[in-house]
């Protein structure tokens, strides 16, 4: 079978990436395990995903079809430091509708899912998984496990962290662990949320409530490896009452909904991105703690950029061809950078136990929430609209 571009990984950020090639003349083949599926409750894995992604989801005629029930509005944000620090970012005050929006996962690549489904131009094998590839002047090879073959002139890795399709190419990939996990889990709280999002930083790690409809909120507790250990090992009874705690019970009691979970924390850079016949897109392009919200946002841009610089290419051109793919690369390198950079530096100041460093950022964080206009640069950046 041949095709123009081969997308390894039926996740979020390979799902929009097909979605977004819909109406270009592009041959497509999307391989996956497994479909995605719906829990049963409420998904304990949600994003924060920002105006400038809802633009690209509406672009790609998934937004409209979600459930909006099972989505909710940011409107504002309070962030707390470890010794009486306060960060304010509202809505209101930046003249936006909202912040952001939070929603589960499942709920978006399911939607995504069904689109891909419906696209002409796109062929779905799955389940299906590669055990080898092969980069020839033309064309990309890849080995199927069922003893099938795919070519392209195009493969695009979307196949996460741990990127078969990366180590395959032999594309380098640096790792610097955190020595923590993030654990989440949803829960119903006593007062409500009123649309607002929540983020201490401690020294038991860094703590984040964000809203889901109703009075339920999810949470991602960073957390040093031993206390994530302790936490998701804790009767139900005694968690509730220890992220209530850690929260400054800003949300009353806590009722847990789904059972925590925890997974590792690293910075994953990936100096290359593309090579010839290849490009990398989302998790298997960069990886950044979750304290900044913008994982999944990073991973729509990856999506959204590749996809136009492909749709801009012409008939005659060689989508495989590294020059083109550069571009794309060029375009992400910034974004990425700045982002990986900024909540690396920002974990390790409020990490870092030298004197004198604890008012330092204290103070920094005070003043910037006296400073309207640079608060409101800072919101305008996480909107995406700067």
């Amino acid at each position: 079978m041949h095709f123009d571009i081969a997308i390894v990984g039926g996740g979020l950020a390979g799902l929009s990436l097909a979605c977004a090639l819909r109406d270009t003349p592009l041959k497509i083949a999307l391989l996956e395990q497994r479909p995605p599926q719906r829990p049963s409750g409420w998904d304990a894995r949600v994003y924060a995903i920002s105006p400038a992604n809802v633009d690209f989801l509406s672009r790609i005629g998934v937004w409209k079809h979600l459930d909006h029930e099972r989505i909710a509005r940011i409107a504002a944000m309070e962030v707390y430091g470890d010794k009486g620090a306060r960060l304010d970012f509202s809505a209101y005050d930046t003249g936006v509708s909202e912040l952001g929006f939070i929603l589960e996962s499942s709920l978006m690549a399911c939607e995504l899912w069904e689109n891909i489904k419906r696209q002409p131009n796109l062929t779905l094998l799955c389940p299906a998984s590669p055990q080898r590839i092969e980069f020839r002047e033309d064309a990309a090879l890849l080995g199927l496990t069922d003893g099938k073959s795919v070519s392209a002139k195009l493969i695009v890795a979307a196949d996460g962290r741990d990127s078969w399709v990366r180590r395959s190419a032999g594309l380098d990939a640096f790792d610097t662990h955190y020595n923590e996990k993030g654990v989440v889990a949803n829960f119903a709280c006593e007062m409500p949320h009123r649309g607002r999002a929540f983020q201490w930083f401690s020294d038991d790690g860094v703590l984040a409530y964000l809203p889901l409809p109703g009075q339920r909120i999810s949470i991602v507790w960073s957390a040093p490896d031993a206390l994530a250990d302790e936490l998701v090992a804790l009767p139900t009874a005694d968690f509730c009452a220890r992220v209530a705690a850690a929260g400054g019970m800003t949300l009353g009691k806590l009722e847990l909904l789904t059972p925590p979970v925890a997974f590792p924390l690293r910075l994953m850079r990936v100096p290359k991105v593309v090579a010839p016949r290849l490009a990398l897109v989302g998790d298997a392009a960069h990886g950044i703690h979750p304290l900044s919200g913008h994982g999944i946002n990073l991973g729509y841009q990856d999506a959204r950029v590749l996809a136009e610089t492909l749709a801009a290419c012409q008939p005659w051109h060689d989508i495989g061809n590294l020059r083109i793919l550069e571009r794309y690369q060029r375009a992400r390198k910034e974004e990425v950078l700045l982002l990986q950079t900024s909540t690396d530096a920002l974990r390790r100041l409020f990490k870092s136990d030298l004197p004198g460093v604890q008012p330092l950022r204290n103070l920094g964080m005070n003043l910037t929430n006296r400073l309207p206009l640079i608060k409101n640069m800072l919101t305008r950046y996480a909107l995406g609209t700067l």
